[in-house]
């Protein structure tokens, strides 16, 4: 499935990875300002902030994954099956499609305040896209440098978290990903003190002791309390390059590797992509499993001033630096 995650150096940034069996070609997307939104039933958006993101382009519609606009909030849809609701339209509220959520807050809100304010009047509904792709049951991150909620579309309705371990996973619902955390209140990155007995003199045996009992399998809720513990005990330094790549590592603790997660004969569950974009200077950068190598697509080299996407192909394939 999918784990997203914030960090906060100098900069803010802000990613995840996407964990699946397949690809759907997704590519990153640059929507500059005054690229038209038409959304289902909440009318059209003639110009908007500029936005950078993962998608996959459908009928030249961007289908986002996750992406970031301009003022530095970021949003990531990730897999809620058998829990997330839609309804039809209501009247008097804000009925925006499933998918059209991201480009809905990105477009229109320049921080974590102004989307609280919007969720207020927002009813998601079952619009699908097309007959062709199903309707996506997501629930969803949102994120600035003050803050992070999460947003769950469930039967009783749309509830807001928020959330101050600024990660998500996947099932179960937020509320209870994060009483978990309660069970690992034990857990350390220094040394373990004696606590089994003062009549016996027992110490550690090796590093990293402090952390025993850190899950290590592959499900939501592991995955959610590994990136946690791992993003909150995180140091890195205020550089660009150090701070990349300490998120490249934070994600690095939940990665799925082929052949760990089967989900059908001859099907694993991957993590497809890792994403990692400094919110606040628009620059994405990104991994995908073959490739480790971290490749990045900067929105301000762009037209944000114009109407037409800029698309950027995944580099999929190994790069290798070879030094002899």
């Amino acid at each position: 499935m999918c784990t997203a995650a914030t960090y906060r150096t100098k900069d803010f940034y802000f990613g995840r990875t996407l964990d699946y069996d397949f690809s759907y070609g997704e590519e990153i997307v640059v929507m500059p300002r005054n690229h038209p939104l038409q959304f289902r039933g909440a009318g059209k958006m003639e110009s908007h902030y500029a936005i950078i993101g993962m998608a996959h382009m459908e009928g030249g519609y961007p289908l986002f994954y996750d992406a970031v606009n301009e003022k530095g909030l970021g949003m990531a849809g990730l897999n809620f099956v058998g829990n997330a609701v839609y309804g039809k339209d209501v009247p008097g509220r804000d009925n925006v499609a499933q998918f059209e959520f991201i480009p809905w807050i990105l477009g229109q809100c320049a921080g974590i305040k102004e989307a609280k304010a919007l969720l207020e009047r927002i009813h998601l509904t079952d619009t699908p896209f097309s007959d062709r792709l199903p309707i996506a049951q997501l629930h969803w991150l949102i994120a600035d440098r003050e803050g992070a909620v999460t947003v769950e579309s469930v039967k009783d309705g749309l509830k807001v978290y928020d959330n101050p371990a600024g990660v998500l996973a996947n099932n179960p619902p937020f509320g209870e990903q994060m009483s978990q955390l309660s069970n690992y209140m034990h857990l350390s990155p220094k040394e373990p003190e004696n606590l089994f007995s003062d009549k016996l003199s027992l110490k550690p045996h090796g590093r990293g002791m402090g952390a025993l009992g850190l899950p290590g399998d592959l499900s939501s809720q592991s995955r959610f309390v590994r990136a946690a513990f791992t993003k909150m005990n995180s140091i890195s330094g205020d550089s660009e390059s150090e701070s990349v790549s300490q998120f490249f590592h934070i994600l690095g603790s939940v990665d799925q590797q082929r052949g760990c997660c089967q989900v059908g004969e001859g099907k694993y569950e991957i993590t497809i992509y890792t994403s990692c974009c400094n919110a606040d200077r628009g620059v994405y950068y990104y991994t995908t499993y073959e490739n480790h190598q971290i490749s990045a697509v900067d929105m301000y080299r762009e037209d944000l001033d114009g109407d037409r996407l800029a698309r950027f192909p995944l580099v999929l394939g190994q790069h290798i630096l070879m030094q002899n």
